[in-house]
């Protein structure tokens, strides 16, 4: 499990990553953020690199994701997305999603090497 803050609009905001944020995915918005995030981490490159705008569908995806890992590191905030998302002004994706996008990376390398802790203990 990694907890960062993550400044929005002025206002430091708790994000949380752990095995647990797929399932939490899945259950609220009945989609896989393993391929979501796949995507989404293609349209920013592609679109960083091209000049280009995200498409909708990616920003939905980039505000559910940022929702969850929001509600997992504090489930006091609110339990409707849209209600959540109303408490900040505009704000860049590009200055959000590099570091959501870091802290998945970083959650799923602290898993990997877990994983092949584990196995070495248990001699495989």
């Amino acid at each position: 499990m990694i907890k960062r803050e993550i400044e929005i609009c002025g206002k430091p905001v708790p994000f949380r990553s752990s095995a647990t944020v797929p399932r939490l995915y899945r259950a609220k918005f009945k989609r896989d953020i393993f391929k979501d995030l796949s995507k989404l981490e293609s349209s920013y490159k592609g679109n960083t690199e091209n000049g280009e705008e995200f498409q909708i569908e990616d920003l939905e995806i980039f505000e559910n994701v940022a929702y969850i890992m929001a509600y997992h590191a504090d489930n006091s905030i609110p339990q409707d997305i849209n209600d959540w998302l109303d408490q900040f002004d505009m704000f860049s994706i590009y200055e959000v999603l590099p570091q959501i996008l870091e802290l998945w990376g970083d959650n799923m390398l602290t898993d990997v090497t877990a994983k092949k802790e584990l196995a070495e203990v248990n001699g495989k």
